[in-house]
């Protein structure tokens, strides 16, 4: 007789359904799994032993063999102990089949029968309702996994009480989806002193979700600016949260203890530092960890002295910057995260940083500026929808106390922006996703604008990119305004927010 559990593999976001196959037949003793394991699957068959001695199980001396099905795809993690345990405990006759059958499971045993959370329940309880099952998960997963409202979700804390529950000995508890939370940022924009024009930079930017970088001297405020931005965004849309809570569910990132099982929506924010491996930054590793970018998903990315990164890591930024997904190409499969961020970049104009001070320059200014900024290739470069010059505050500014809009100010305005692109679309898409036959419809200026553009587009000579990212930039501008149609203000708006640096 064989029997049969259900679990899933992790490729990227999406949970693919594995089928636990065991077998126990005569031969000498042995336990076997095959099927692609990794290390970690591979060695789940001594905790399994020990978990189930633990509550009294005695395994046959018989040959046990455990399959993994598709036998073509890997397995990693080690999420796979409990459905391993459940197929055995239904070859042996001591939870029914159907039962088990009836249920996708996941969670890694400790060698005294009890269930320790594992990375991936809120994917898994998505699956699982896709198959028309329920998830067992442990107890630590289930206030996530419980978001999924179309799967039962049993959440045991050892495996004697999920074969309890089964035997009609002691029922499991529902468990409750965990809170909803809608932290801000403490940060406030009014506490940035002067910078009016990167002031409106940012509030532009993170009205359509337009990549930004600021350029300026050390010191004049740059990564507060960058820090605060997604103080000013509004929270995310009931579908943008879940996408995010997937993403750090699968990275297995931990939570404070009161918002364990939770769904934030307030908009992630990751500052990664120039050391960031290539791993670190896009995603990767033995099992394709999502990168910084995906955790930055529907929120903001923060890099700041942008020519100190590695070139080669900064090139790889370019597909996920214009496609919002990033691809990891592997051996066997290829796994797709979203990253749909906004990167928020800063630089110094030059290594030394005083390229405009000539008292405080270095004796190779002007051409350490442009040494500097070449760093930085011409196609990443076009891809920042706004690149403004940030200058140094001066003294009598620093003296007065700070005057500037606040977070919340901003924030309704951004907020209001926002709806209109939703209203206009009937989806969360920003203005910065806009392409094709959308944005000939919405973004398209009037006749001055048009003629404005034109001849900017001639003088400049935009790339198609630069001129498609123009149009973007405009509606953007135009809704922060109220106004329906685009016109020649907005676009004037949006090419100076353009141009070259240096």
């Amino acid at each position: 007789m064989v029997a049969r559990a259900h679990t899933v593999a992790f490729l990227g976001v999406e949970a693919r359904p594995v089928e636990v196959q065991c077998a126990v037949t005569p031969g000498l003793p042995a336990f076997n799994v095959v099927g692609l394991p990794d290390k970690a699957v591979s060695e789940s068959k001594e905790r399994v032993r020990a978990a189930l001695s633990g509550i009294g199980v005695a395994i046959p001396p018989q040959r046990i063999t455990i399959n993994l099905s598709p036998a073509d795809l890997p397995k990693a993690g080690s999420h796979y102990d409990l459905p391993i345990a459940l197929s055995l405990m239904a070859a042996l006759g001591i939870v029914p089949q159907d039962e088990v059958d009836g249920h996708v499971s996941m969670g890694e045993l400790s060698l005294d029968g009890s269930i320790r959370a594992v990375a991936g329940a809120l994917p898994a309880a998505v699956a699982a309702a896709a198959q028309d099952r329920g998830l067992i998960c442990p107890a630590d997963c289930g206030p996530e996994a419980a978001w999924v409202g179309a799967a039962e979700i049993l959440a045991p804390s050892t495996v004697i009480a999920l074969v309890n529950h089964f035997a009609g000995r002691e029922a499991l508890p529902a468990p409750e989806p965990g809170q909803v939370s809608s932290r801000r940022d403490t940060a406030d924009l009014g506490d940035v002193k002067g910078q009016e024009m990167a002031r409106r930079a940012i509030e532009v930017a993170a009205a359509g979700n337009h990549h930004i970088l600021l350029v300026g001297e050390p010191g004049c405020g740059k990564s507060m600016l960058a820090r605060r931005m997604t103080g000013i965004m509004p929270a995310m849309a009931p579908e943008e949260a879940l996408e995010v809570a997937m993403i750090y569910s699968l990275a297995d990132i931990p939570g404070s203890k009161e918002d364990a099982g939770g769904i934030c929506r307030e908009r992630p924010y990751r500052e990664v530092h120039q050391t960031v491996s290539d791993a670190g930054l896009i995603g990767g590793g033995k099992t394709a960890k999502p990168g910084a970018i995906s955790l930055a998903h529907r929120g903001v990315l923060f890099m700041d002295e942008l020519p100190e990164f590695n070139r080669n890591t900064l090139e790889q930024l370019r597909q996920p910057m214009e496609t919002g997904e990033i691809t990891l190409g592997r051996a066997a499969a290829h796994v797709t995260y979203p990253a749909r961020f906004l990167l928020a970049a800063a630089m110094n104009p030059c290594r030394c940083g005083f390229l405009a001070d000539a008292g405080r320059a270095c004796s190779r200014a002007p051409k350490c500026g442009a040494d500097y900024r070449s760093k930085i290739s011409g196609p990443l470069m076009d891809r920042f929808d706004i690149r403004i010059e940030v200058p140094p505050i001066p003294a009598d500014v620093m003296a007065l106390p700070s005057h500037g809009e606040s977070t919340a100010r901003v924030g309704r305005r951004v907020a209001d922006a926002r709806g209109a692109q939703s209203e206009r679309l009937g989806d969360s898409r920003a203005n910065s996703e806009l392409e094709g036959e959308v944005l000939d419809k919405f973004a398209i200026p009037d006749a001055p604008g048009q003629m404005f553009l034109q001849e900017a587009a001639e003088k400049f000579r935009y790339t198609a990119r630069g001129y498609h990212r123009i149009l973007r930039l405009a509606r953007t501008i135009a809704d922060l305004e109220g106004s329906i149609a685009v016109g020649k203000p907005h676009v004037a708006e949006a090419i100076g927010y353009r141009r070259m640096l240096g």
